[in-house]
């Protein structure tokens, strides 16, 4: 599969940047019309409240995202879905060099469940139905790329093209006939779905009702009125959105100290102000559960630093009681007690 190789070789290529004595602080999201982009400016905008300058950053989606933690200057935060984490951990057990360059990302937070929307004309009733179709499966960066072709591949789906371009591409290319569908792995609402454009008597979202992808996949509902188009429930399959980080080490260098305060910082500002993110934010936030953490990672040492009870920043309330941890891997267990000592469990 191309996505093997493109992991492979971009993986294999990464390395640390160079120190610097000004790091800055930036988050990988995804396009403009996606739920990342706006998970990404609500962290930014609590960061903001307390002093603390965040960049936001535009991506081709999870893929990319992953490997700029790993490569990119100062790039301290991505978001990535869940099922990319497991094609490469899986990935990474069967080539050591690959398991060695994924070795120093880390899981900052879990965040919330994301929908696979297929948006398709009328007629194409199912899954199935696309056999044949010239069908967009996202940019190969993204993780609407990975998912679109595990789901195909899982479905014994062969559209009769597939096509590679971003979710705000696909649409206009669906309106122009170009395409007869596209998928977008987004949490729900997503604002691209909101787009007067689409005619409630020419497309939908298609069900995935198929079996074995919801025993694969997380079963859910897009509910009815999500979209304006949409008056109805869609059955669906969603996997999670993650925050992911690098495991930075303080005593190396001035760039990873800086680094490694910066993830801290910003892992502070999420956890005291989980409230108001679930209260300002985008909906989604009220979906987040941030003890569910993807089995097989382990959460980074400069986040859990900075949920320490005892970590402050000068726009800090009165610190909060601690609460007991929980059995599991050190790293873990002390994500697991600094989060329910500052939101509750």
């Amino acid at each position: 599969m191309p996505v093997l190789r493109l992991i492979a070789i971009a993986l294999m290529l990464a390395a640390l940047p160079k120190p610097s004595a000004a790091v800055e602080t930036n988050i990988l999201t995804g396009g403009p019309t996606g739920t990342y982009i706006q998970i990404g400016r609500d962290i930014a905008a609590a960061a903001g409240e307390c002093g603390i300058s965040m960049s936001v950053h535009e991506s081709a989606g999870s893929l990319e995202n992953f490997l700029g933690v790993r490569q990119r200057r100062a790039t301290q935060f991505g978001i990535v879905q869940s099922d990319v984490l497991e094609y490469l951990k899986t990935f990474a057990a069967d080539d050591p060099e690959v398991g060695r360059a994924i070795f120093g990302v880390r899981i900052a937070f879990p965040l919330y469940d994301e929908e696979v929307h297929v948006l398709a004309k009328k007629e194409i009733a199912d899954l199935k139905s696309l056999a044949g179709k010239r069908v967009s499966i996202g940019v190969e960066n993204s993780g609407t790329f990975l998912t679109a072709s595990l789901v195909l591949d899982l479905a014994q789906v062969a559209p009769g093209e597939l096509v590679l371009m971003n979710q705000d591409d696909s649409l206009a290319a669906l309106m122009e006939d170009r395409i007869d569908a596209f998928f977008y792995v987004a949490g729900a609402p997503a604002k691209i779905f909101a787009s007067p454009q689409i005619d409630a008597a020419r497309f939908h979202l298609v069900p995935i009702s198929d079996p074995v992808l919801r025993e694969v996949y997380k079963p859910t509902t897009i509910p009815a009125n999500a979209y304006p188009f949409q008056s109805e429930p869609v059955e669906a399959i969603a996997v999670k959105a993650v925050l992911m980080t690098y495991g930075y080490d303080p005593r190396r260098n001035a760039y990873h100290r800086e680094s490694c305060k910066a993830v801290s910082d910003i892992s502070h500002v999420i956890s005291t102000r989980f409230q108001s993110l679930q209260e300002k934010g985008h909906p989604k936030w009220k979906q987040v559960d941030l003890t569910d953490i993807p089995p097989g990672w382990d959460i980074g040492e400069c986040v859990n630093a900075g949920l320490d009870s005892a970590y402050r920043l000068p726009c800090d309330p009165a610190p909060a009681p601690e609460a007991a941890p929980t059995v599991e891997s050190e790293a873990n267990r002390a994500y697991r007690r600094q989060i329910c000592a500052v939101v509750g469990c």
